[in-house]
């Protein structure tokens, strides 16, 4: 690398077995997940007692340590998500990584000591999102990973935060943040930490069965000089589900590419290439790096499971099943079984091998093994075999990785201290932050011959703080007499002294933790907002300026338009022919804009805000500096904006939006538990739409919109591109039409109704709009999570 700071490596660890394997191989600072509020609910992750061990032992290294408060927050979970942000200001986190504004607005507010980084759930992807996050005090945002270099490099001329980008692991066919496939099929939300990676599994088009939304694994093992060119300061290692294995060898190849010279470059990314194929991954691709068409991102033909591939299983036998090994296996190695329906694999370690009747230790590439499996009569003829894991894995047992732990020292506190001697008083002030210490101790003085007092005498006593965890920053003395002090006393004292200190320092950081926690508690919202008395007001998205004569209709509140960047560039006509309704128009901002995009999208915003245009839907991060200078605009807020607490709307309307959609994935109890808190603005809620469930910026080779995607138990898709942008949808609606007056019990007062898919005079769109006036279930419609429940 060229750079004379070299951008951090940075390692997941999901356990604390990864931890060491992230240490021990090189990284600079590893990001993991508590209990709650973990993009990765299912990795082990770790208790706050964990954590605080964790950062001693990382501190003394100079490794630092960032945590994943990465996921939406419920209204209920409120009160626990302030006394986690307490529990992690006092360890003195590195940073957190958030995606919910709540984190934002309570670490802001109340939690000073917290350094705020941006996930990739919050879908930044251009300079104005950057721009954005730096306003709001964020010191890093982690880059959308359908970013070009080219593109990252745009961002970083423009911009001065940190940037963060992931240069290795599982891809998300989806744009991060934006996917509600999993929460569709059965409430298991993403944004939530709970994906059940329905994009991993087959589906059938027309005659071609393939995983079409399963991306290969991204290995940007040969652009990190580029990267770091481009001004990516973090090199960010995707895996808090994967094992300690697959962190070590991933790790320990970055690190050796990182740390060669330049003329050894060749030779140690050979080598790391190597390395990486024991991290038992998918295919490799750049992904968008190298540009925003890749070919090699996306195969429906290679199925989506993570592991070495093996073999398909040729005979079964009880719990014995044969097959033919591509690769050298071992008694020891772990393997994994996926059935030929693509319904969860089987993992198990072998523990013996048999080659014909012959009992092994290994077995040789291209050979016939039979391998005994503790699953009797759960494996069929030709499902598939992949090796997981191998017998020479990073092992390290939780009670070893504990044992390494708790001999951590406690991370030591710098301290400044001041001296002064009178008439045999030795005054001592110390201070730590805002605290401060003063103690004065009798001394018996004697008249130096040599070697009288002084500040470097002090400074080698003082420098010793024994057990207690000081560390001697600046020292200070009023001029000493030329006396002496037995230095038995001198050692007495700074042993009394530091104790002392040490056990006020400790109750100096509890102090302000339960002050800054009691805060936070008092400041959220009390459940006591007045019910709305007014009739329910109805919106409707339609997909074209055309439709705007819908308004015709007194029952429609409000128009919604979208401002796509192809009717961005025409504007001003649609302007005109709008003008006489714009107090009733709202233009809708498309939420991916990438930089020519956002331009032209800002120029269009000039031109309608010119012509009397004021109200505009945002989606993303990116959208508010459209109106940087613009007079009075009226901004909302749409679902992608993440609205799923009563903090995370104070802060949207603290940013300037006056109206804020409620979130797409809620259910009613926690609707119930929002709606019952004064937010301040109106809230809008969507009761009929096409659910996005996936938006990326992947192209799927020859699906089209004309015909659906299936999937293994029966469920029908469609996929559109025209917006040059994927987007699967299910064909099956979301509607909570027929529950409109019970939300108006719960408090919700403005609904939103989405026909900008089937088109509001439709026949499909006139039945809807029927059916939102009487308030009447639509058939063959699903209420998403509205009763299931959002886990």
């Amino acid at each position: 690398m060229n750079q004379s700071v070299k951008p951090e490596l940075l390692a997941p660890a999901g356990s604390l077995e990864a931890f060491f394997a992230a240490m021990e191989n090189g990284a600079d600072a590893v990001y993991c997940g508590l209990r709650d509020f973990s993009a990765r609910a299912k990795a082990k992750n770790f208790t706050p007692a964990d954590l605080e061990r964790m950062l001693n032992y990382a501190h003394a290294r100079e490794r630092r340590i960032y945590v994943t408060l990465n996921t939406l927050v419920k209204e209920r979970e409120l009160p626990q998500l302030v006394e986690t942000l307490a529990t992690l200001e006092a360890l003195r986190i590195d940073g957190v990584i958030l995606q919910d504004l709540a984190v934002w607005r309570l670490a802001r507010r109340h939690f000073p000591g917290l350094e705020l980084h941006a996930s990739t759930q919050m879908t930044v992807h251009n300079a104005a999102g950057v721009r954005q996050l730096e306003r709001m005090g964020f010191t890093r945002g982690v880059l959308a990973r359908e970013l070009s270099l080219a593109e990252i490099t745009a961002i970083r001329k423009k911009t001065h935060l940190e940037l963060e980008h992931f240069i290795h692991g599982a891809l998300c066919f989806s744009f991060s943040g934006q996917c509600y496939f999993s929460s569709w099929l059965g409430g298991k939300s993403g944004n939530r930490g709970r994906c059940a990676q329905p994009c991993r599994r087959r589906y059938r088009y027309h005659q071609q069965e393939g995983y079409f939304f399963s991306p290969n694994d991204l290995s940007a093992i040969d652009l990190l000089p580029e990267l770091a060119a481009a001004g990516v300061c973090s090199f960010k290692i995707e895996g808090r589900m994967k094992s300690a294995e697959y962190v070590a060898s991933v790790v320990g190849a970055y690190r050796q590419v990182l740390d060669a010279p330049p003329a050894q470059r060749k030779a140690a990314l050979s080598t790391a290439k190597d390395r990486l194929k024991l991290s038992f991954g998918r295919l490799p691709t750049r992904g968008f790096l190298t540009g925003p068409n890749p070919t090699d991102i996306a195969a429906p033909s290679v199925k989506g499971s993570t592991g070495r591939f093996l073999g398909e299983i040729s005979a079964v036998r009880g719990g014995d099943i044969s097959f033919k090994t591509r690769d050298r296996l071992h008694v020891g190695d772990r393997l994994r079984v996926q059935p030929k329906t693509d319904q969860a694999g089987t993992a198990f370690t072998v523990k013996t091998l048999q080659l014909g009747h012959k009992a092994a230790k290994v077995a040789s590439p291209d050979t016939l093994v039979t391998v005994p499996s503790p699953f009797a009569n759960r494996f069929r003829k030709g499902d598939a075999v992949f090796k997981v894991s191998s017998d020479q894995a990073f092992t390290l047992s939780d009670a070893a990785c504990r044992r390494r732990l708790e001999a951590a020292a406690p991370r030591a506190e710098t301290i400044t201290l001041a001296v002064s001697l009178r008439d045999d008083q030795l005054h001592l002030r110390a201070q730590w932050h805002s605290l401060v210490v003063e103690r004065t101790f009798a001394v018996t003085t004697y008249a130096a011959e040599n070697n009288p007092l002084s500040l470097d005498i002090l400074r080698e006593v003082f420098s010793r703080s024994g057990d207690a965890a000081l560390i001697l920053g600046e020292l200070t003395a009023e001029t000493l007499p030329p006396v002496v002090i037995p230095p038995k006393r001198l050692k007495e004292i700074r042993r009394a002294f530091y104790q002392e200190l040490a056990q006020a320092i400790s109750g100096g950081r509890s102090a302000p933790r339960r002050e800054h926690q009691r805060a936070a508690m008092e400041a959220l919202l009390p459940a006591d907002a007045p019910r709305p008395e007014a009739t329910a007001q109805l919106s409707v998205l339609v997909g074209d300026p055309r439709d705007a004569h819908l308004l015709n209709d007194p029952s429609i509140a409000r128009l919604l338009i979208p401002l796509t960047p192809r009717l961005a560039r025409h504007v001003a006509l649609s302007a005109r022919k709008l003008r006489n309704r714009k107090d009733k128009i709202i233009w809708d901002l498309p939420f991916i804009l990438f930089e020519e995009d956002w331009q032209i999208v800002k120029q269009a915003v000039e031109i309608l805000v010119e012509a009397g245009f004021r109200a505009f839907r945002l989606n993303n991060l990116g959208h508010f500096e459209l109106f940087d200078g613009l007079e009075e605009p009226q901004l909302s807020s749409g679902f992608r904006l993440f609205s799923l607490n009563s903090q995370a709307l104070l802060a949207w309307r603290e940013l300037g939006i006056s109206e804020a959609g409620l979130y797409l994935e809620d259910d009613r109890d926690n609707l119930g538990e929002l709606l019952a808190r004064d937010v301040g603005i109106p809230l809008t809620l969507t009761v009929h739409a096409q659910v996005p469930l996936i938006t990326s910026r992947i192209r799927i080779k020859g699906a089209r919109s004309d015909r659906s995607l299936v999937s293994d138990r029966g469920e029908k898709y469609s996929v559109d591109d025209r917006s040059g942008l994927t987007v699967l949808t299910s064909d099956t609606d979301f509607s909570l039409i027929g529950h409109l007056r019970e939300l108006q019990n719960l408090g919700a007062e403005r609904f939103l109704v989405e026909l900008d898919q089937c088109g509001a005079f439709s026949e499909r769109g006139k039945q809807v709009l029927a059916a939102a006036k009487d308030d009447r279930p639509l058939a063959g419609t699903s209420k998403f999570n509205y009763e299931m429940g959002m886990e």
